[in-house]
């Protein structure tokens, strides 16, 4: 079970359970891909509600790399979520509040 108190959440992809977790790395991975020179500025863009996929796809990425679940490249750009697009931007939302927004779901 994910432990939010660390950041972590789980997700369910492709009809597989997923542990993700932005650690420090992930965020440092996250960063640049996104264009922001620190958290500040990663929040900040993040906080304006407009994501682009290559967007959840950078987060997903480290996020799935944080919980011990580095997928290769072909396998993340293949995963699927039962709700379609609209549920991956959940996840993401979910990891970033667990990660910036306590604890709490």
């Amino acid at each position: 079970m994910a432990n939010r108190y660390r950041g972590e959440i789980d997700a369910e992809f492709s009809h597989a359970r997923y542990r993700l977790c932005l650690t420090l790395g992930a965020l440092a991975e996250v960063e640049p891909a996104l264009g922001a020179e620190d958290l500040t500025a990663l929040a900040e863009r993040l906080g304006a509600g407009r994501i682009a996929a290559r967007d959840l796809r950078a987060i997903l990425a480290a996020g799935l790399k944080g919980g011990g679940n580095p997928l290769p490249e072909a396998e993340l750009d293949a995963l699927t979520h039962a709700a379609g697009a609209t549920g991956l931007v959940a996840v993401v939302a979910e990891l970033l509040a667990a990660t910036f927004g306590g604890a709490e779901p």
